[in-house]
């Protein structure tokens, strides 16, 4: 197929091969649709590309590390949530067993209103929740899961004093001095400015002090570690375990039977501490226990 094209300007007519005139055609049918989809395009879009288009691009890396900041919150609210939900399963079902009706356990309905299940409507005036807004969901749901996770502790002790351990419980207290009452639980390391979890109680005490055995038991290690420092472990039968770390001296040997009360070592300043002092746990089965629940139920 030929096309001949007649212009006042030629001399003569000119003829297009087939090639060119397939490409004639297919450029006048490609040039609608190019205009039809540049106005259907939505406005916003263009706009929206045409600053990010503009912007250095060190501020677009800024924009996106920032989303990724904000994406970062919104992935720990919805950890933290999952962990309440399971701790208020696990509450509920620790009280029955306990049969502890002094005090319901922390439910969902007691929950901050963003974690409630069951929950509908229409969507109206939908946006995104802030950095600011972000970090005060969290701070809100930490609080929360500190509230479960002393009345865990709280159940637990109380389960373990009505069990057949009872009398295996370290009930005593290891040395002669206050502890820190915030030492257990989620605490900024002294280290390195973290945020990380105190697995036991902290007794502030001088160099030398005596720490005694809380329980009846036999001593598995007498040894000096990285992080505890010089520290005795003490088995009381049936999983139950105490741990007396940061001594100055040890004062009994693996396989030593012991009773509660007898000095086991002295107070010191060992391994990774800050000052003199005594580090104490109480563990079941490996698991950290509040030792404070027992301490209290001691000197009640």
């Amino acid at each position: 197929m030929n096309i001949i094209l007649i212009s006042n300007k030629m001399a003569k007519a000119k003829s297009l091969n087939a090639w060119q005139a397939g490409s004639l055609i297919a450029a006048l049918v490609l040039l609608p649709v190019l205009m039809m989809l540049l106005f259907i395009t939505p406005k916003q879009t263009i706009k929206e590309q045409g600053v990010k288009a503009m912007l250095p691009p060190h501020l677009k890396g800024s924009i996106i590390s920032s989303q990724s900041h904000l994406d970062a919150y919104a992935k720990q609210i919805g950890e933290l949530q999952a962990r309440i939900m399971r701790l208020d399963a696990q509450n509920q079902r620790l009280a029955k067993l306990a049969g502890d009706k002094t005090q319901p356990a922390p439910n969902i309905e007691q929950s901050p209103s963003y974690i409630m299940p069951n929950r509908g409507g229409p969507l109206l005036h939908d946006k995104p929740m802030s950095e600011t807004e972000l970090k005060a969901a969290i701070v809100e749901l930490m609080q929360t899961v500190d509230a479960r996770d002393d009345y865990q502790s709280g159940i637990e002790a109380k389960i373990l004093q009505q069990s057949v351990l009872k009398d295996m419980l370290p009930n005593s207290s290891p040395v002669q001095a206050g502890f820190n009452s915030s030492s257990y639980g989620w605490r900024i390391d002294p280290f390195n400015g973290h945020k990380a979890f105190h697995e036991g109680l902290d007794f502030p005490a001088n160099t030398g002090a005596p720490i005694l055995a809380a329980a009846d038991g036999i001593v598995i290690a007498a040894e000096h570690t990285p992080d505890y420092g010089k520290i005795v472990k003490i088995n009381h039968g049936s999983g139950l375990e105490t741990r007396y770390a940061h001594a100055s001296n040890i004062l009994v040997k693996v396989g030593e039977r012991v009773t509660k009360g007898q000095r086991v070592a002295l107070v010191g300043n060992t391994g990774r501490s800050t000052g003199p002092h005594l580090h104490y746990e109480i563990r079941l089965n490996g698991n950290a226990l509040d030792p404070r629940q027992y301490l209290h139920r001691n000197a009640g």
